[in-house]
Parts: C-alpha cells; structure tokens; sequence
C-alpha cells in the first residue's frame, strides 16, 4: 500500500503522474464520494439558483413562443434559419468531446482520460438535449414533431429519407441513445461504492437500484468491460458522422458560402475544439469549488489544452481554405460571399470576433507555462465557446442575408425572445449538470484508480525488493501469487 499520508492537503501539483502522490484508494473514494455525501457547497447553491432561474425563464419564453409563434423570433427573410440553428448547431458540437474523450481515448489507452471523462460524458447528454430543443421549437408547430419519424400513421404520411435535415434525427438521436448508455454503463460500479457507503435506507435503496446488483465479483467485471468495450466501439464512429450529419445541412444545398465539401471534417474538427472548451470551462469550476486539484491536476489541463490547440489550429486552416476554395472556383457569388460580406459586410464584427476567438487565442498554448496556467486557461476555453458560437452565426447569417436579388436583402435583429430562448437553454444544461455533480460522482472512482501505482499487482514487489534485483527474482513468484489471490 502507498506510504503517503492520507490525510496530507492537495496543493497545486505540476506533475507527470495523473493524481497527486498524497492519493491512494481510500482517498480517492472518500475526496469524489463526499462530493454527494456533504451539503452542497456556498458556490454550488449560487449557481443553482441563477440556473434554475433561467430555466424557469425558459419555460415562459417558450410558453409565450406556443402561443405567438415562431414570428416573436427575429426570423426573416432571407435569414430563415437565425439563432435558432445556430444555437442548435453550437450545442451538438459542445456535446462532442465527451465521446471522444469517454470512446476513442479509452480505445486508445489514454490514462490521462479518467478524471475527466464521466463529466464530458454527462456533458455530451446534457448539450444534445439543449440542442434537440431548438429544431424542435423552430417547426412551428411541436405537436407535430412527430412527422419526421418513420412511424405507421392513418394519412399516408413518411419521411423523405432524401433530406439532410431527416438524417439529423436519426443521428443525433442516435448519439444521444449510445451516449446515454455509455455513461450509465460507467456509472454501475461508482453508484455500488454509494450504495455501500450509504448511511440512510432511501440513500442506499437509490443507488442500490441503480447500480443493478454489482457486487464487484469477476463475472461482473468481466461484463462490465465487455459491455464497456463494445459501447466504445459502437460510440468512436459517431465522433466522425454526428457532426459530419450536421453539416451536411448546409454542404448539399447550394447556397454561396454553404456548399463546400470541407464542412464535414471542418464541423467535427469545430465541435471536438468546443467540446473540449467546455470540458475545460466546467472541470476548472468543478475544481475549485470541490477542492479537487488532486486529481484533476494541471496534467489534464495541458493535455486539453493540447487539443484545444490542434483543433484550434485546424479550425484555422479550414477558415484559410474556405477562401482559397472561394477564389479558385471563379464564382462570383463565392467570392462575394467571403471577401466581401463576411470580411467587410454588415456582419464583419462576428466574423473578425470569431477570428480572434478561434484562430488568435489558442495559439497562446504554444508556450508550456500557459498551458499549465489555470486563470488563462479558463480565459481562453472561454472565449474558444464565444467564438464557436460566432462562428456557426457568421456560416448561416452571412450566406443567407444578401440573396441573389437586391431586394431580398436583409438583415437579422434578435428580438428579446431570440435571447431569452438562448439564455434560457444555459439554464436548461447547468441545471442537469449541477444536479450531476450534486448526486452522482463526478469523477469515474474505478478508473481513476487505475492510473495508481498500486493499481499494478506487481506494486508491492517493487516497493520491498526493487533495490535488490536477486532477492527479487527469488521471490517473483510468490509475490506474483499474493498478487493474484
């Protein structure tokens, strides 16, 4: 077992281990299930409030949205997608690290993931719900959302299979459903640990429901990493077709500035740079407010950080290649589009801030001593989601407010119910995720203990004989025993 003192405080670490040396299983357990053991914190109550505020919010803007219609948007024409898929846009790439982090870096072994995945996760199904929201309102008619599924029905009525915006349907539900499954798959173990510290009857009969009988024996194991494994497997290709699908809204149509085949891995690129943002933004409060520095340490922030910089970098260059592309095909229209309206037009202060945004202030990672600084950390994940969200306004505004004809120009002016729709979707996804963090663990507890010295068998052997090859050897094997037992 480790020698260091349990009880020792967790300062700021900078260090290649992913847990501070003061942790061992025990405290590992303890420091993440407390988080839903104690009462809430000062800060966790403060930001409740203001998110159930702006839910409650939400729900009379969308009462009053039912019973006016969708003209209380700004919505006109030409510009008849406004905030609304933007916003849609926007909450479907914020949702898309989880899977990357939870899916394809658990394929590929990186233990660095394992703080940081459960909340990705919730945070993915959180943002996909906010996103499925806004398509839904912007029908007009929500009792009739049932049109777009491939369902019998008495009028003859089905799906035309032909449009991209049907195809969103199906995958970014079918996103939401594996997502889902994911994290509750990775749950089952965390929720047992609860159950079984659980010191009042309704307490243990939650968690024990939930945790489906887990009893932690081999068979169940066992299971767990099968099930486990092929949920990751079924997950790593939805990271590449969900916003892949989600573009292609915009890469089949034929509108100037739209109809580019770089938009789908330009959008995955996009919303995995978002997503990690977010990530980013959430882990740094979770942090700080629950005294977690020990186990997501500044190790984890220069990881994403890294990616924030790869994909922001990416971001970059698609912005680079969308006016190559528009000077090369000797379309007028295109070229109007980019060098004119976007850079130049009415909207060119969006545009110039997505540039800053997205482009100019990730570059600032390039020097290690920023990328392991929290305060600019979170300053740039911060405006990473401010320029993301410039960035799907600048693609659907700028194409569609200068139409071919003069006299269909237009221009978009969010009306009170635009911000207070948008608002309110932030009070939607941080009410879930504070209840999250509030009642289940926010930290995955089996795997975090993983990445542990002791988590190797083979651990305590080192610990005696590693001075003494030979006296090793002799003994490799009865420690290899005791190991196993």
């Amino acid at each position: 077992m480790s020698s260091a003192n349990p009880n020792a405080p967790i300062k700021e670490i900078n260090e290649v281990a992913l847990a501070a040396p003061q942790y061992d299983f025990h405290r590992i357990t303890d420091d993440v299930a407390k988080v839903t053991e104690t009462p809430a914190p000062r800060g966790w109550w403060v930001m409740f409030l203001i998110a159930v505020s702006l839910l409650g919010a939400l729900g009379l803007t969308l009462a009053y949205l039912f019973w006016k219609g969708i003209g209380a948007w700004g919505n006109n024409q030409p510009i008849s997608w406004a905030w609304d898929i933007t916003n849609f846009v926007w909450w479907v790439g914020i949702g898309h690290a989880g899977t990357l982090i939870s899916a394809v870096l658990f394929l590929f072994r990186q233990k660095w993931r394992t703080s940081i995945n459960r909340a990705a996760e919730a945070m993915t199904i959180f943002a996909v719900i906010c996103a499925l929201m806004f398509p839904g309102i912007h029908v007009g008619r929500v009792w009739l959302m049932y049109y777009p599924f491939p369902i019998p029905n008495s009028m003859g009525l089905w799906p035309n299979f032909k449009s991209p915006l049907l195809w969103d349907v199906f995958a970014v539900s079918t996103y939401f459903t594996v997502s889902l499954l994911f994290w509750y798959v990775g749950l089952i173990p965390d929720l047992a640990t609860l159950r079984d510290r659980s010191k009042n009857k309704i307490r243990r009969m939650a968690y024990g429901g939930f945790a489906l009988g887990w009893r932690g024996s081999n068979r169940h194991w066992q299971n767990y990493e099968r099930a486990y494994m092929i949920l990751a497997a079924i997950s790593t290709p939805l990271v590449l077709s969900v916003h892949s699908v989600v573009s292609f809204d915009f890469a089949t149509s034929v509108i100037p500035g739209w109809h580019t085949t770089i938009f789908p891995p330009y959008f995955v690129a996009g919303a995995i740079f978002s997503g990690f943002a977010m990530v980013l933004t959430l882990m740094l409060v979770v942090r700080s407010v629950f005294k977690l520095h020990g186990l997501i340490t500044l190790k984890h922030i220069e990881f994403m950080n890294k990616i924030i910089l790869a994909t922001g970098s990416i971001v970059g260059y698609a912005y680079a290649m969308e006016f190559f592309i528009a000077w090369y095909s000797g379309n007028d229209y295109e070229r109007y589009v980019f060098f004119v309206s976007r850079m130049k037009g009415p909207y060119a202060w969006a545009y110039w801030s997505m540039i800053i945004c997205n482009v100019l202030s990730p570059q600032i990672f390039w020097a290690k001593s920023m990328r392991t600084n929290v305060p600019v950390s979170y300053a740039v994940s911060i405006f990473v989601n401010i320029g993301m969200w410039f960035e799907r306004f600048v693609i659907i505004a700028t194409s569609l407010h200068r139409d071919f004809l003069p006299s269909s120009w237009g221009y978009f002016h969010p009306t009170p119910i635009d911000v207070m729709t948008y608002l309110g979707s932030f009070g939607l996804f941080f009410t879930f995720f504070l209840l999250f963090i509030r009642w289940l663990p926010a930290i995955a507890i089996a795997e975090v203990k993983l990445v542990l010295p002791e988590a190797d068998p083979h651990y305590e052997a080192h610990g005696e004989h590693g001075g003494d090859d030979h006296d090793h050897d002799d003994k490799s094997g009865d420690e290899e025993s005791r190991a196993e037992a």
